[in-house]
């Protein structure tokens, strides 16, 4: 089965992501990490029933990594967006079973945060990146549990592709969550996020 695990805002530079985010929503983020394979850096904002927001650029001070970095940073450009919805399995290789186009695994670790994410080769997921990143994490360690209560809670997450309702079908098996509307649209995703200062919106 697949939950929801995460959501990964784009941005061209960390500081341009953070002061997008923070106007965004109305709370501050916290202290990330930098992840040595893909070359990128992060910061985090945790929301309620265990899953998190991660902002997250190619760090100017990191080598860049041999292959093409993840959430197709290599092409990004623009303003800070919501890049990516990231979906958790207890077993990778059995999710790529059923999701052969998600991507190859790779382990990653930052600090005593290990994991394995499935990664396309060219970064790109599939239907325009609106197929979640799928990511297992090893053992009980998970970032949502360390970070400090922001008072945000994402109400819905709206997945937006020509092809929803394939998307939708696709995924409708293994992933059970209200919160994920799929729309037919332009590719697209939109988090709204109720704050302390009332409900937000994050695309």
């Amino acid at each position: 089965m697949l939950e929801l695990d995460h959501l990964a805002v784009a941005a061209r530079d960390l500081e341009e992501g953070r002061a997008a985010v923070e106007e965004a929503l109305g709370v501050r983020l916290q202290a990330g990490g930098q992840h040595a394979r893909f070359g990128t850096h992060n910061l985090l904002l945790g929301l309620e029933n265990g899953i998190y927001l991660e902002v997250i650029a190619i760090d100017p001070d990191a080598p860049a990594p041999e292959g093409a970095r993840w959430f197709d940073l290599d092409s990004f450009d623009g303003p800070p967006a919501l890049q990516c919805w990231i979906c958790r399995c207890d077993d990778l290789g059995a999710a790529l079973t059923r999701y052969p186009g998600a991507g190859d695994p790779i382990a990653l670790e930052r600090g005593d945060l290990s994991w394995r994410m499935a990664v396309p080769r060219d970064g790109v997921l599939a239907f325009d990146n609106r197929f979640p990143a799928l990511i297992e994490w090893a053992g009980d360690a998970h970032p949502a549990n360390r970070l400090a209560a922001s008072g945000c809670t994402l109400a819905r997450l709206v997945v937006s592709h020509p092809e929803a309702g394939q998307l939708a079908d696709l995924l409708g098996p293994e992933l059970s969550d209200s919160r994920v509307v799929f729309e037919r649209g332009a590719p697209g995703l939109r988090a709204e996020i109720s704050t302390p200062g009332g409900l937000r919106v994050l695309e």
